[in-house]
């Protein structure tokens, strides 16, 4: 579903992604785990257009995206939850939803899709009229995420979704995505929760410093030495 090769990434002077390559099979969760710092948000912001790599490529089912609008790949059908929500706070949790959707022209389709991300969401259909400033940091990554959800995704891509937040809402927020990809969206995820990441990820990736030094099965990576002293506080037992 997603190819992207050699990809390299600056920002000025600065060498953010150095040749990454991955590939998403449609409908996997695959993540990428690395510390801060290690090249993570700038390879989401270069599927979605938010920058532009200086060299490689980025193909979605066969199509490059280099040089396209963000707009553009979003009616392709990639979806971005940014690091950090992003939300319109001054806005209501509808009126937030409904940004999701404004490339969209299906009425009847949107009203579908707001009951979808209510089934996923129950707490935002209670929060309906509310300042979406209001929420809590738990249900405004939950808002976040739904409006990603209302440009019915192919691929969604996630940035962080456990930053900030205690302990149970992240493994909330976890089954959440695992939801989302049982009922058809492929995932790619970018996680420093290296944990939670690999225990609902098909496959995945380690970056350090712009490069990818290690990947294969979630599992695999979960029971790899190094993966286990550098991310996952060393082997217990």
């Amino acid at each position: 579903m997603l190819r992207v090769e050699d990809l390299h990434v600056y920002y000025g002077n600065i060498h953010a992604l150095k040749g990454v390559s991955l590939e998403v099979e449609e409908g996997e969760i695959v993540t990428f785990i690395g510390a801060n710092g290690a090249g993570k948000t700038t390879l989401l912001r270069a599927i979605s257009g938010l920058v532009q790599p200086r060299q490689g490529r980025i193909e979605f089912q066969g199509r490059s995206l280099l040089k396209l609008q963000p707009e553009d790949i979003v009616r392709l059908g990639i979806s971005h939850v940014p690091e950090g929500r992003r939300i319109f706070a001054n806005l209501t949790v509808r009126d937030n939803l409904e940004l999701g959707a404004f490339l969209r022209k299906d009425k009847d389709g949107i009203a579908r899709s707001l009951e979808q991300v209510f089934e996923l969401f129950p707490r935002l259909k209670e929060r309906l009229h509310q300042p979406a400033g209001t929420l809590s940091g738990g249900e405004q990554q939950m808002l976040a995420i739904g409006r990603a959800l209302m440009a019915r995704p192919r691929l969604l891509l996630l940035d962080e979704p456990s930053l900030g937040l205690a302990p149970l809402l992240v493994r909330t927020i976890f089954d959440i995505i695992k939801d989302i990809n049982a009922q058809g969206t492929t995932i790619l995820l970018v996680e420093q929760n290296a944990h939670m990441a690999l225990s609902i990820a098909h496959r995945g990736y380690v970056l350090e410093t712009g490069r990818v030094v290690l990947s294969g099965p979630a599992e695999t990576l979960r029971q790899s030495d190094d993966v286990q002293a550098a991310y996952l506080g060393g082997r217990s037992g």
